[in-house]
């Protein structure tokens, strides 16, 4: 019994977090991964993150409502951010005739 206690506290918590990319992630992989980020959070995340396109830094995430210095703080180690390569963008210089 006390095994199942310990092993039920242990899945309680994430203690093995692995990083989530907030750029990918579903609302529910952002909740499931950050401490103190619940579903409403991880949903604005995501609805930011498609009207804005991607978070460039940590501090984008600021720009979020309910997302604050201790949220990150306590989550940085936990976040990735991987942004979208844009193709390299042709010279449009005037043709010479």
């Amino acid at each position: 019994m006390k095994k199942l206690i310990v092993l039920f506290m242990l899945l309680s918590f994430n203690v093995f977090a692995v990083p989530v990319d907030i750029n990918k992630a579903s609302s529910k992989e952002i909740a499931a991964s950050l401490q103190g980020v619940g579903q409403k959070k991880a949903e604005e995340i995501v609805k930011y993150r498609n009207k804005h396109g991607d978070f460039t830094s940590l501090a984008d995430l600021k720009k979020v409502k309910g997302i604050g210095d201790k949220t990150i703080a306590k989550n940085k180690q936990n976040i990735k951010l991987t942004t979208k390569l844009q193709a390299p963008q042709k010279n449009k210089s005037k043709k010479k005739k």
